[in-house]
């Protein structure tokens, strides 16, 4: 898969534009779905200065993206307006619902089965959140 991933309040608290505390598990689940041979393009507000801050944070971490605010590494700034990706999933904290734990959004992607649909007759009641999949690894 091709994903796109927001840096504040997805990779990092908001503090924009400073650079907030990495949020748990975040660069870990990230590097795992890139051995996994899923491509990453970081897709954020950030730019100039605040965007070489944002890469040179994850690149300190071991964690380098196959595109920064675009589709390609290659491509140009003047043919990526309006910026819009073809991409296969976003995760980004303004999603709907908001960012759910970066353990659940792993057992999605490895699942392929990007969201669940409430059950039948819950009709739409919310459940109780499960624990994360690197919390119950690490016992928090």
């Amino acid at each position: 898969m091709v994903i796109a991933v927001d840096f504040d309040g997805t990779i990092v608290t908001h503090e924009y534009p400073a650079i907030g505390k990495e949020i748990p598990f975040a660069i870990e689940t990230l590097k795992c779905l890139q051995q996994e041979q899923h491509r990453l393009i970081l897709w954020t507000v950030r730019e100039g200065k605040e965007l070489e801050e944002a890469v040179a944070f994850c690149a300190e971490r071991g964690l380098e993206f196959y595109a920064v605010n675009r589709d390609f590494p290659e491509e140009l700034p003047e043919i990526i307006q309006p910026r819009k990706l073809g991409v296969d999933l976003f995760i980004d904290d303004r999603n709907l619902g908001g960012l759910p734990d970066w353990g659940v959004i792993y057992r999605m992607i490895s699942s392929g089965k990007p969201f669940e649909m409430p059950s039948q007759e819950n009709h739409g009641e919310l459940q109780p959140q499960k624990k994360g999949f690197f919390a119950s690894l690490f016992g928090k």
